[in-house]
């Protein structure tokens, strides 16, 4: 099930240089939200006057992403930064992470609030549902097809296949099931 995609881009800047960038990503945001799937932008900084900035945003789907990425008009405005900012790192987010991850800090001034993630106790169902039926199932056969093998190693092995099923099946698909559920908040 495709769903939203988050972009996560570390970029350096001369601390000198601060009111110069906070006008280039206020452009850039106010351009990007123009873009068909676009869901929202921020960025976070480790420390006043830090040279590194984290930048995120977050598209409907790859191909709304796409869209945005291979523009005219993000090209003007990375080309306009020539000089000013270095990219150091671009990472985009499809799995568990970019449904629950949140910022260790946000700049209010610069951007609408981030939507908070979801109680961990919901995040704790959410794996749960997951978790529970594929350890019994993947423990089921793990016993039946190998009994005599060492319980560490059996463990290990079904460990080894359930974890990337969960990260990139079974997790994004919960979540975007449960999305109403986890993202409601109490009256």
């Amino acid at each position: 099930m495709p769903g939203p995609v988050t972009v996560s881009i570390t970029r350096h800047v001369d601390p000198a240089q601060e009111m110069q960038m906070l006008a280039w990503l206020r452009a850039g945001m106010e351009m990007a939200e123009r873009f068909d799937g676009f869901l929202g932008s921020g960025w976070v900084r480790p420390s006043p006057g830090s040279a590194e900035w984290h930048m995120l945003y977050r598209f409907a789907d790859a191909d709304h992403l796409e869209g945005w990425m291979t523009s005219e008009q993000r090209r003007w405005w990375l080309d306009s930064a020539q000089g000013l900012v270095d990219e150091s790192m671009l990472e985009r987010r499809t799995g568990i992470e970019g449904w629950f991850d949140e910022p260790s800090s946000v700049d209010v001034e610069d951007l609408r609030p981030a939507p908070a993630p979801p109680p961990r106790w919901k995040q704790m169902v959410a794996i749960f549902i997951v978790f529970w039926p594929l350890s019994l199932v993947t423990n089921t056969l793990g016993a039946w097809a190998a009994p005599d093998l060492w319980l560490p190693a059996r463990v290990t092995l079904t460990v080894c296949l359930m974890t990337p099923l969960m990260t990139y099946l079974l997790l994004p698909w919960i979540t975007g099931l449960l999305a109403p559920w986890l993202s409601r908040r109490r009256a």
